[in-house]
C-alpha cells in the first residue's frame, strides 16, 4: 500500500455537502492509504473547498464514465449527488456493472410529513405548476435554475426564485424577485423571508437532509401550503444515509482490498 500507484482509488460523484463532507472525512480516516477524487457537473461556478482531487464536467453518459473508471483506475465509487440527479444515478450504475467497480448510494435520509405540515404532494415539476393555479398568488420557488419553464405561464403569480448563484440570462417568468443563498438556512431567516415577501405558497423538491429544511419549518408556523415534488425512486444497489456509515462501507472494502493483496504476495 506504500506506493501511490496502488492505493485504491475512491471517486466520488458529488455536488452535494455530504459529497464534500465525504471527501475530508475519507481523508482523515484513511490518509495515505486512500486516493480521493470527487466528480462535478461544473453547475456552480462558486463552490466550496473539497479534500482531494477534484474532476469538473460530465463523461459522456454510463460508457463515457465506465471508460473514465478503466482510465483512472477507479477500485469504489460513492454516488452521492443530489436525491433528484437520477439520470446521474442511472449511469453511475450501469457504468460501475460494466467495469466491476463496487458502488454505493450516499442519499440523504427524506424530510418527515409533519401533522401540521400542509404538504400537496405531486409526482414532477409540472405537477407543482398545475398545483399553484389552486393556491395563493405570491409564491416562493426553491426548485433550482434549470426547473423554472414549467412555471413560465403562471402570468397571474408573482414569484420569489431563490438560487445559489446569479443566472446569466433573465428567467422565464412574467413576474419575478431573484434572491442569492446558500445553505444550510434556519429558521428565523426563512421567517423574515416569507413575512417580507408576503409568501402564500411555497414549492419544494422532496430533496431531505438539514441544510434546506428550515423553510417548512417556517411555512408550517404560518400554516401555508408546501409543494412538495416526490423524489425520483433511487436505484437499486448497496445504500446508506449518512456520511458515517459511507466510511464503514469504504473501510470493510479497504480491508477486504489488503487482504486479497497480502494473499496475492504470499502466493
Amino acid at each position: 500500500m506504500s506506493d501511490p500507484e496502488r492505493r485504491p482509488h475512491l471517486l466520488i460523484l458529488g455536488g452535494t455537502g455530504e459529497a464534500q463532507a465525504l471527501a475530508a472525512a475519507a481523508l482523515e480516516r484513511f490518509g495515505a492509504r486512500l486516493q480521493v477524487t470527487t466528480a462535478l457537473a461544473g453547475l456552480t461556478e462558486h463552490r466550496a473547498p473539497i479534500a482531494g482531487g477534484v474532476r469538473i464536467g460530465g463523461f459522456g453518459g454510463s460508457d463515457g464514465l465506465a471508460r473514465y473508471l478503466a482510465a483512472e483506475r477507479i477500485g469504489l465509487l460513492v454516488d452521492a449527488t443530489h436525491p433528484f440527479a437520477a439520470r446521474i444515478s442511472a449511469q453511475a450504475q450501469a457504468a460501475c456493472a460494466e467495469a466491476g467497480v463496487p458502488r454505493l448510494l450516499l442519499l440523504r435520509p427524506e424530510w418527515q410529513h409533519h401533522p401540521l405540515d400542509r404538504w400537496i404532494e405531486v409526482e414532477d415539476i409540472a405537477g407543482a405548476a398545475r398545483a399553484l393555479r389552486q393556491l395563493g398568488r405570491r409564491v416562493w420557488l426553491t426548485v433550482g435554475r434549470r426547473e423554472l419553464d414549467a412555471f413560465a405561464g403562471l402570468t397571474q403569480h408573482h414569484f420569489l426564485v431563490r438560487l445559489i448563484e446569479p443566472p446569466a440570462a433573465p428567467l422565464p417568468l412574467a413576474s419575478y424577485e431573484l434572491l442569492l443563498g446558500r445553505g444550510p438556512f434556519h429558521p428565523a431567516g426563512e421567517r423574515h423571508i416569507l413575512e417580507r415577501h408576503g409568501i402564500e405558497a411555497l414549492v419544494a423538491k422532496a430533496s431531505g437532509g438539514d441544510a434546506t429544511e428550515a423553510k417548512l419549518v417556517a411555512a408550517r408556523e404560518r400554516d401555508l401550503p408546501v409543494v412538495m415534488v416526490r423524489r425520483p425512486r433511487p436505484v437499486a444497489g448497496e445504500r446508506v444515509d449518512s456520511v458515517a456509515a459511507a466510511l464503514d462501507w469504504l473501510a470493510l472494502r479497504l480491508a477486504g482490498a489488503a487482504a486479497r493483496e497480502s494473499e496475492e504476495a504470499k502466493s
